[in-house]
């Protein structure tokens, strides 16, 4: 019989404030004034009302020069030209897949923006519409990069490069698109022998590090050995570091995820997602992280 791990209600302690270094961000709510100057331009998330720039979502003020505009903390992914993405394939239609990537609208994959296995350059014919199944079906886990954002705010992605294609055995977290930091690069390989994906638009994947790159697969062929105990044990703890991070409200990059690794050591798989284990382990993570900066 399965352990059961009882918990007391316990009043809920104060979170201080978590920004970094170099100022607090200006937190609004829909209905607060951001400002009365009217030499401002009104950007994504506000309106004007009486000569004042009134937010209409809650979130993070951002200025740009004369630009007035509100990051919505929890929002659905708006892709950018060159966004890093994990999707899941929906649908599979003529010369295109549909995929899933937290967007409002279905994102596009099209037959001729992915690399054939192999990684063989040429035109795609009958033959290659037929074989689409084949490549990727219902269900299917890709990565793949923005190409462009169509008028309606649906995305069309490629995978024309071959760290891109299908993913094969690891898990998917899923957390809000406004806690993933942009980077040069959304692919890492941790020391801790784990790789993660971290997708601009909050699907985040984690898998065991490759011992050698397969670069004639053309990323369209899944690995299905069995995974060892040991990289199941370190996968399984980065994605409780990593919903630890989320719950504590902390950007999500490769050195916050290792060092919220590391500091969990101590502490079971099982025992991360204790909120005091929690809190502890974030804390920590957060004042290495000022550490750094300092």
């Amino acid at each position: 019989m399965a352990a059961i791990t009882m918990r007391l209600p316990v009043p809920r302690r104060a979170v201080g404030p978590s920004a970094p270094r170099g100022g607090e961000k200006h937190l609004v709510a829909p209905g607060d004034t951001i400002t009365t100057d009217t030499g401002y331009m009104r950007g994504h998330g506000t309106y004007v009302e009486e000569e004042k720039l009134i937010a209409s979502v809650a979130g993070a003020v951002e200025r740009v020069n004369k630009l007035v505009c509100v990051k919505a903390l929890k929002t659905r992914y708006n892709g950018e030209v060159g966004d890093i993405v994990v999707g899941r394939i929906t649908e599979v239609q003529q010369k295109r897949w549909k995929v899933e990537t937290n967007s409002r609208l279905d994102s596009v994959l099209l037959l001729s923006s992915m690399n054939l296995p192999g990684g063989e350059l040429r035109r795609r014919s009958a033959e290659d519409e037929l074989a689409m199944r084949d490549y990727l079906q219902e269900g299917d886990l890709i990565s793949a990069e923005v190409q462009s954002v169509f008028s309606d705010g649906a995305v069309s992605l490629h995978t024309r490069s071959l760290k891109y294609g299908k993913l094969g055995q690891g898990v998917l977290v899923q957390v809000s698109p406004s806690l993933v930091k942009r980077q040069k690069t959304h692919f890492h390989d941790l020391p801790c022998g784990a790789s993660v994906i971290l997708g601009n638009n909050g699907f985040i994947w984690i898998y065991p590090t490759a011992e050698q790159k397969d670069e004639e697969a053309g990323g369209f062929t899944t690995n299905l050995e069995p995974v060892p105990l040991s990289d199941r044990e370190v996968i399984s703890r980065l994605r409780n570091c990593i919903v630890a991070l989320v719950t504590q409200q902390l950007m999500l990059f490769d050195t916050s995820i290792l060092y919220c690794y590391e500091a969990s050591l101590p502490h079971q798989i099982k025992d991360i997602l204790k909120p005091e284990v929690m809190e502890e382990i974030v804390l920590e993570t957060r004042q290495r992280l000022l550490d750094l900066e300092g």
